[in-house]
């Protein structure tokens, strides 16, 4: 017992392909599984195709109108605009944990990456593409 306690026995090396054994049968056990139940609800699931279960369901609103006429795209391009600005935000958190490591380098690159941040904020900001009156 005391031979598995000493400091100077070396350990297994932890990146062999054969300790990644386990998640290759676990990954294909699921997809295995996935297939299975997908093809099983497919083949063993009722197929009572009524005019009721064919028709297009819209949140028990009744359609009607054509789908492709033109809307205001305002609220969509605020959104995407959004999503870009956020994930722009999330690059600083790297820069937040390691800013002692990076010193004075990681400073000024961090200064040029919110200056292209602001440069795009100001051509959104002339383009008007927040105005929402029109």
């Amino acid at each position: 017992m005391w031979f598995f306690l000493q400091a100077n026995v070396p350990l297994a090396d932890p990146n062999t392909a054969s300790n990644y054994l386990p998640i290759a049968i676990q990954l294909v056990f699921a997809v295995i599984f996935i297939v299975a139940m997908m093809g099983l609800t497919h083949w063993l699931g009722p197929k009572r195709r009524t005019s009721d279960k064919l028709e297009n369901f819209s949140s028990g609103i009744e359609s009607h109108g054509d789908a492709r006429q033109p809307m205001a795209i305002k609220y969509f391009l605020v959104a995407i605009l959004f999503v870009l600005f956020d994930v722009e935000v999330i690059f600083f958190y790297p820069y937040a944990v390691n800013f002692r490591d990076l010193g004075w380098n990681g400073f000024l690159a961090v200064l040029m990456f919110v200056g292209f941040f602001l440069a795009g904020f100001y051509y959104i900001i002339k383009k008007g593409a927040l105005k929402w009156e029109e």
